[in-house]
């Protein structure tokens, strides 16, 4: 009887760790790409969707409210698999495909199970972006921003106070305030990497939980 090979052939064990090199390689960059375009397509998406379900809802007795309503849960299937494609391509894992198929025709189109959890998502999904965004430009500007203070603090207007270091330690002099804020800098720049892997596991693990229900 012929034993099973327990033991991976190295041809795929290289073919795993390439795999695991690429999906690390450029994480950083991706993520911040990943975080910093979900402002634009989650507000693009947030007042699309909204507009479309208020519009639809307040015509729905009409039945002109069916169609609108299906064409709302379209518009969010196509958000949705944009999402999709982005989570898929910062973390290296791509989201399953949806459960169900979109209906079609008539009053099938708000039975489109899949359709109606797009649109919860845009809608939830959009207050985390906004923070997710905003604490990405805060984390690059703070770190770039402050690590390289001492090249361009000539060009800002002083008055009683030398900056935040003076207000908050009574520590004076332009010396101080470029140590305060390098160091500031030093901080946000050296934690920018997890900071910035958090938050994009933040937006992308509710988009896994809201788009395909927490599946693998």
């Amino acid at each position: 009887m012929t034993q099973p090979n327990l033991h991976p052939q190295p041809s795929a064990t290289w073919a795993a760790d390439a795999t695991a090199r690429s999906n690390g390689k450029g994480r950083f960059g991706r993520e911040v790409g990943y975080l910093l375009s979900g402002l634009p397509l989650g507000t693009a998406a947030f007042v699309l969707l909204v507009t479309g379900f208020a519009l639809g809802a307040g015509t729905l007795i009409l039945l002109f409210g069916v169609f609108v309503l299906g064409g709302t849960l379209s518009v969010a299937r196509f958000f949705a698999r944009v999402e999709a494609a982005q989570i898929a391509h910062a973390t290296g894992r791509a989201l399953p495909p949806p459960a169900d198929g979109p209906r079609r025709g008539g009053w099938g189109l708000l039975a489109d199970a899949q359709g109606w959890r797009d649109l919860v998502h845009a809608i939830v999904a959009f207050p985390v972006r906004v923070a997710t965004f905003a604490l990405t430009l805060v984390w690059l500007c703070a770190g770039l921003g402050g690590t390289t203070y001492g090249l361009w603090s000539w060009s800002i207007p002083r008055d009683e106070y030398d900056g935040w270091i003076d207000l908050a330690f009574g520590w004076s002099g332009t010396g101080a305030d470029i140590l305060g804020n390098t160091t500031a800098g030093l901080f946000f720049l050296l934690t920018s990497v997890p900071v910035i892997h958090g938050l994009a596991l933040t937006q992308s693990g509710l988009g896994r939980v809201l788009l395909r229900g927490g599946r693998l």
